[in-house]
């Protein structure tokens, strides 16, 4: 994961429930993406619209698992991989004091 940013995006945030924000690493068209949220959980809904038109990416989502929850289950979570390009749309699951990560690597 980057260290230097070109470009940050707050995709969706409610104070004090939860944000979701996109950041573009420095000189290249790689995106990654974070989530988090509170004790209520949330579902999140990611449109890939700022990605280049025309570009493919290879697109990994570290996600809580089904039944994960920050008291009982933190560590549940998956890996999922796949393609994605500008315009597509990520639906997320966030658990209860969950989250989740998705970095996208420009081909």
């Amino acid at each position: 994961m980057a260290c230097d940013w070109d470009e940050s995006l707050y995709l969706e945030a409610e104070p004090a429930d939860y944000i979701t924000v996109a950041r573009k690493a420095k000189g290249t068209a790689n995106w990654f993406i974070g989530g988090k949220c509170d004790e209520n959980g949330h579902k999140s809904v990611v449109r890939l619209d700022f990605l280049d038109k025309g570009r493919k990416y290879d697109c990994t989502i570290y996600a809580d698992a089904p039944g994960a929850h920050y008291e009982t289950n933190p560590q549940a979570y998956t890996i999922t991989k796949r393609t994605v390009k500008k315009g597509d749309t990520l639906k997320l699951s966030e658990a209860p004091g969950g989250g989740f990560a998705v970095s996208l690597i420009a081909r």
